[in-house]
C-alpha cells in the first residue's frame, strides 16, 4: 500500500517533486513483521518499480534517479538481513521456551484426584509474556501420618525460576515421607534451599497436613488459603505465626509454629498463588477470588476449580502477567 500510494503521487506530481526514493518504505516495513518470502517478494517489486518510475520520470543516468535505486537496493537487502535474523531468534526463543515448559509439566507431576475422603483438582494457567515460565508449585503427598501436600511461588521468573522449583518439590517429596511433623519438612525444604538459593532470593509457601477431620498448616509467608464451609460461609485461614518464606529462615526470631483448623465433611479448602488474587481487570482492580467462591458448587472439583479459573480469565480480559496456580481439596461427604 505504502509502495503504490509514493508511485501514485510521483507520477501524479511528476519527478521534481523527490518522492522515488520513499519505494524503500515498502521493503523497510516488510521486514519488521513479515517472512522471508514475503519481504523478498516486496524487495523485487520495489526494485522493478523503481526501475519503471524511473525510465517513465526519465531520472535514469542523473544522481536522483541512480540514488533512489541504491536506496532501495540497500533498505531491501538490510529488510532481508533484519528478516533472517528475526526469523532465527523467533525459532530458538520458541525452542527455548518449549523445552522450559515440558520441564515445568514434569515437574508439576498430576495430584491424586481421590485420596481417602479427599477429592483433589488443580488448576495452573501460564503467564502469557515475555518470560512465560514461572515458579509456582504444588505436590500432594501420601504418607504415613496423613495427605501432606505443598502450593508455593518461587520469586522470579524462567529458567532459574523452574530450577528452584524443582528443588523445592524433590526435598518436599522426600520429606513429605519420611518426616514426622510438618515442621521438620519445613526445614528439610530450608536446608535444601539453603544450598540452592543465593542472593536473597525466597520461596513464599504453605504445606498442610490433612488428618481425619482437620487440617494442619505451615504459612512461610504465602497467601492465606480459603476455607468454604458446606454452609457455604467463607474464611481466610490466617496462621496467627506466619514463618519468613523459605530461603529466608535466618530472619526468623524461633521454629514456626504449625496451625490446626477443622476440616470436615463438605468443607473446601482452596489454596493459590498471587497470580490469582494480584490479577487485575483493564481498570485496576484485584480479582475478588473470595466473592467467587460459589462457583465451586459443582459436584465435581475439577469442574468447579475450572470455572473459576474461566471466571479469573475473563476477569483481567487480557493475558494473565503472572502464573496462577489453584489447589482445592474437597472433604468428600461420606
Amino acid at each position: 500500500m505504502a509502495m503504490g500510494s509514493v508511485a501514485a503521487v510521483d507520477i501524479t506530481a511528476g519527478p521534481d517533486v523527490g518522492f522515488l526514493p520513499l519505494i524503500a518504505l515498502g521493503p523497510a516495513f516488510a521486514g519488521l513483521s513479515g517472512s522471508l518470502r514475503r519481504t523478498g517478494a516486496i524487495s523485487v517489486f520495489a526494485l522493478l518499480l523503481c526501475f519503471l518510475l524511473g525510465l517513465y520520470n526519465g531520472q535514469f543516468g542523473d544522481r536522483r534517479g541512480t540514488t533512489a535505486l541504491i536506496g532501495v537496493s540497500g533498505v531491501s537487502a538490510a529488510g532481508l538481513l533484519a528478516t533472517a535474523g528475526r526469523k532465527r531468534r523467533e525459532v530458538e526463543l520458541a525452542s527455548v521456551r518449549s523445552i522450559a515448559e515440558v520441564a515445568q509439566r514434569v515437574l508439576l507431576r498430576p495430584v491424586p484426584l481421590s485420596v481417602g475422603p479427599l477429592r483433589i483438582a488443580v488448576s495452573y494457567t501460564s503467564a502469557v509474556a515475555e518470560a512465560r515460565i514461572g515458579g509456582d508449585l504444588y505436590e500432594v503427598a501420601t504418607s504415613p501420618r496423613g495427605v501432606r501436600l505443598i502450593v508455593g511461588d518461587v520469586q522470579g521468573k524462567g529458567l532459574t525460576a523452574v530450577e528452584t522449583a524443582a528443588v523445592v518439590l524433590g526435598a518436599f517429596r522426600e520429606a513429605a515421607y519420611d518426616e514426622n511433623d510438618l515442621v521438620a519438612v519445613g526445614e528439610r525444604l530450608e536446608r535444601a534451599l539453603g544450598r540452592h538459593l543465593s542472593d536473597e532470593k525466597f520461596v513464599t509457601a504453605v504445606l498442610a497436613e490433612v488428618v481425619d477431620d482437620a487440617v494442619t498448616l505451615l504459612d512461610f509467608g504465602h497467601p492465606p488459603p480459603l476455607l468454604v464451609r458446606h454452609d457455604g460461609s467463607v474464611a481466610h485461614v490466617e496462621v496467627p505465626d506466619p514463618a519468613p518464606p523459605l530461603g529466608l529462615g535466618n530472619l526468623a526470631a524461633h521454629a514456626p509454629e504449625p496451625y490446626r483448623q477443622p476440616f470436615t465433611p463438605g468443607d473446601q479448602l482452596l489454596f493459590y498463588t498471587d497470580g490469582v488474587t494480584e490479577a487485575r481487570d483493564p481498570v485496576g482492580r484485584f480479582y475478588p477470588l473470595s466473592e467467587r467462591m460459589p462457583l465451586l458448587k459443582d459436584p465435581d472439583p475439577q469442574t468447579a476449580l475450572d470455572a473459576v479459573r474461566q471466571d479469573l480469565v475473563a476477569h483481567v480480559e487480557h493475558p494473565l502477567q503472572d502464573d496462577a496456580a489453584m489447589l482445592l481439596l474437597r472433604h468428600r461427604i461420606q
